[in-house]
């Protein structure tokens, strides 16, 4: 059986980062796709955490019961969540009704009047709990077992984005990965490339996620990016939280579309022969997504992470995955299945 290598680029969307979780359970269940790297962001960045540290501890199904163990620990605590109060027909129709419920649409005034810095000795980050469970030591160990991993963070001090790896890899680097500034305090990191104690926002500013860690001569050619942000939304957003939520989408969606444009111009001029592949590798590019579903959702259900709510992602991201296995797997190693020049026509 010929393995086919490949890359996974993961991005964040707060508790949308479910889908991701149903993409991977259901990739790790084929034996010949070898997940070689990882380049994860935010909520993408706790499912390659998840990933690596389960495949160290027990392969393909240890994978699957951290990823398992990760949502369970996201969608049950009381201090990420509240109550699912009623049981909605669909997906979209809970998104709905939870955006326009007063304890949503009170929490979202509070976020944009008091900063997370006005809690005082109170705050504390209720991801941390989640993230210090991680057996880190086997996951930033530096040619270690598993998949490379890289996860991105967003510098505050000069607005780059900060790509840790191997050793770097603790729980304050996945924090930082995952701090959106108007819900959380910024994340202190000793940070190795400035010497200086670094504070970091969420990486989707910057590299959601970012590619250009995965352009390694070990690695394959294939990137996988398991995208959670719609790239398009045909309706106009009309209310003040969709047109926040589409102008969020938009932002956190603008760097991955800028390497895909730089890939897309470097793949022309190799097929031009004006470069070589001795310059430039070629780069194949694959997509797992669902923008009809994410078209339905509202910015209420990436911030509120009810179990309801993440195990419809965990379907819709199982089902997405089975439809590239069907349709795309005999592409991988061989050509890309996005067709990067009409993305970009």
């Amino acid at each position: 059986m010929a393995v086919k290598r490949i890359n996974l680029a993961l991005q964040g969307g707060g508790a949308h980062g479910a889908f991701t979780w149903g993409v991977l359970d259901r990739l790790l269940c084929e034996e010949d796709i070898e997940i070689s790297a990882i380049s994860g962001t935010s909520a993408g960045a706790l499912n390659g955490a998840a990933l690596k540290a389960g495949m160290i501890e027990g392969g393909r199904q240890g994978a699957r019961d951290r990823l398992d163990w990760l949502w369970k620990e996201v969608g049950a605590r009381p201090d990420l969540h509240l109550p699912a109060w009623m049981v909605p027909f669909s997906l979209g129709d809970f998104s709905q009704a939870l955006e326009y419920s007063w304890p949503v649409m009170a929490a979202d005034a509070w976020s944009r009047a008091v900063s997370p810095y006005a809690y005082g000795p109170l705050y504390r980050n209720p991801l941390r709990g989640i993230v210090e469970k991680f057996d880190l030591d086997a996951v930033h160990e530096e040619g270690g077992k598993g998949p490379c991993l890289f996860i991105c963070a967003t510098r505050v001090r000069n607005g780059k984005v900060r790509v840790f790896k191997d050793s770097e890899i603790s729980t304050d680097a996945i924090l930082a990965s995952a701090c959106l500034p108007t819900v959380f305090q910024a994340v202190d990191v000793e940070d190795a490339e400035t010497g200086l104690i670094e504070a970091f926002w969420d990486g989707g500013y910057t590299g959601n996620p970012a590619l250009f860690p995965l352009f390694n001569p070990s690695l394959p050619d294939d990137i996988l990016i398991i995208n959670i942000n719609p790239l398009e939304r045909t309706e106009l957003p009309r209310s003040a939280q969709a047109i926040q939520n589409r102008i969020n989408e938009i932002s956190f969606n603008s760097s991955l579309l800028r390497e895909l444009r730089a890939i897309e111009f470097v793949q022309r001029l190799l097929e031009r022969g004006e470069l070589s592949t001795e310059q430039k590798s070629r780069v194949l590019i694959h997509m797992v997504a669902d923008d009809a579903l994410m078209n339905e959702l509202s910015v209420a259900t990436k911030l509120v992470p009810t179990p309801f709510t993440l195990s419809r992602l965990k379907t819709a991201g199982q089902q997405a995955a089975e439809t590239f296995i069907t349709h795309h797997k005999n592409d991988l190693n061989k050509r890309s299945s996005v067709d990067l020049v009409d993305m970009f026509q």
